[in-house]
């Protein structure tokens, strides 16, 4: 048998990104911490430049180390909604005008006449380039935080990041997860049904063909939902054991002051005025809410089957999301200016040096992740169709 990945470039690769099986599966908590760090820096800048590139590393990423399964086909839906935020802020932009005033007058529509109370608020009138560039650099902001949040929800298998939760959050995490396996199944079911009467040759869009299929889609949902009832009471889900009142009291006081805390930091690290205390609060309510989540998971009476270990390659790719926006958060208290390019006078965005070299950090899962043995890395991969990890994975 001939091996074409003999070569040392080969090796190198297989090195770096093995192929994944059970022993070496990234665990699905790296990938979101990396896709949080993504969106903590896109929400420091408003640079276009910069946030292109942000999306641009996600979808390498995704591209390279996504599944065949639903949940990882959802990454279009999300960048497609994030160009539907874009033209949703340029309308309201145009039709309710803009606080930044501006010159370069675009259009000038009929304005709606308000009564005295209403100051402040108008309907129509002068449209200036100024106010449009200033909508468009926010819409492109809030649609670079929703592509790193399904890029997220591409790569995490939602089942293991359940697995992955404690036992205190283990009825919010089913909840959560049904959620987010909801939208992903939803657009598999339409495609599959699209697809089924384009071949009988019958209509699938307009509104006949959209009640045609979404009645379909709606019984398909509801008897999963049924099933998936049926299976969580057959599995005993809710079921709880006794513990202490003193225990519950501190454990509720923990986990609602500790989320408290990662709310109050969290904010300040996503603003300009708060980040003196916000990485000491986000830190104070971690160890405030992780201490209440241990607590909790006394009442929980569950086990977990093969747990997803935390290895060296999480850690390199859960850092490379700290690093791109802790250096992001850095870059915006030194030099603002050239994260924030100005709308007035109306001038072009420039990139950055360091600021783009820190979001090429974001590329490391592209390399250092396992490759899942159904994506289009793996193959295009030249390791032999009968190492071992294809025969373990395949088993």
């Amino acid at each position: 048998m001939t091996d074409h990945g003999s070569g040392a470039p080969a090796l190198l690769r297989r090195r770096l990104a093995p192929e994944a099986h059970r022993s070496n599966a990234l665990h699905p908590g790296a990938w979101w911490v990396w896709a949080i760090g993504l969106g903590t820096a896109a929400s420091r800048t408003t640079n276009p430049l910069l946030i292109g590139m942000l999306i641009g590393v996600a979808g390498y990423v995704v591209a390279a180390r996504r599944t065949s399964a639903p949940w990882a086909k959802s990454y279009g839906a999300f960048v497609k909604l994030g160009l539907v935020v874009i033209a949703i802020r340029l309308v309201f932009a145009i039709v309710l005008g803009s606080p930044i005033p501006g010159t370069h007058i675009v259009v000038t529509l009929p304005e709606v006449p308000l009564p005295d109370w209403a100051k402040g608020v108008r309907i129509g009138g002068r449209v200036t380039a100024e106010g449009l560039t200033f909508a468009l650099y926010d819409g492109i902001r809030l649609a670079g935080l929703l592509i790193c949040v399904g890029a997220a929800n591409a790569l995490a298998s939602p089942s293991r990041l359940l697995k992955s939760l404690p036992g205190a959050l283990y009825e919010v995490g089913v909840a959560v997860v049904v959620a987010m396996t909801f939208a992903p199944n939803l657009i598999t079911d339409v495609q599959r049904l699209r697809a089924a009467r384009r071949l009988r040759g019958r209509p699938d869009k307009g509104v006949r063909g959209l009640l045609q299929v979404g009645l379909p889609v709606l019984e398909g949902a509801l008897e999963r939902s049924v099933a998936l009832a049926a299976a969580m009471d057959a599995r005993g889900f809710g079921r709880t054991a006794p513990v202490p009142a003193g225990v519950r009291r501190a454990t509720t006081a923990l986990t609602l002051g500790g989320l408290m805390g990662v709310c109050v930091g969290t904010y300040g690290l996503l603003t300009a005025q708060g980040t003196s205390y916000g990485l000491p609060a986000l830190a104070a309510g971690l160890l405030a809410a992780l201490a209440g989540l241990r607590l909790g998971g006394r009442r929980s009476v569950r086990t977990r089957y093969r747990p997803d270990p935390w290895g060296v390659r999480a850690w390199l790719v859960a850092g490379s999301g700290v690093a791109v926006a802790g250096l992001m958060i850095w870059a915006a208290s030194h030099d603002p200016a050239a994260l924030h390019p100005g709308v007035v006078p109306l001038t072009a965005p420039t990139l950055p040096l360091w600021p783009a070299a820190a979001v090429l950090l974001g590329l490391l899962p592209a390399f250092v992740a396992p490759v899942p043995a159904d994506s289009p890395a793996s193959a295009a991969s030249p390791a032999s169709p009968t190492s071992p990890a294809a025969s373990e994975e395949t088993s």
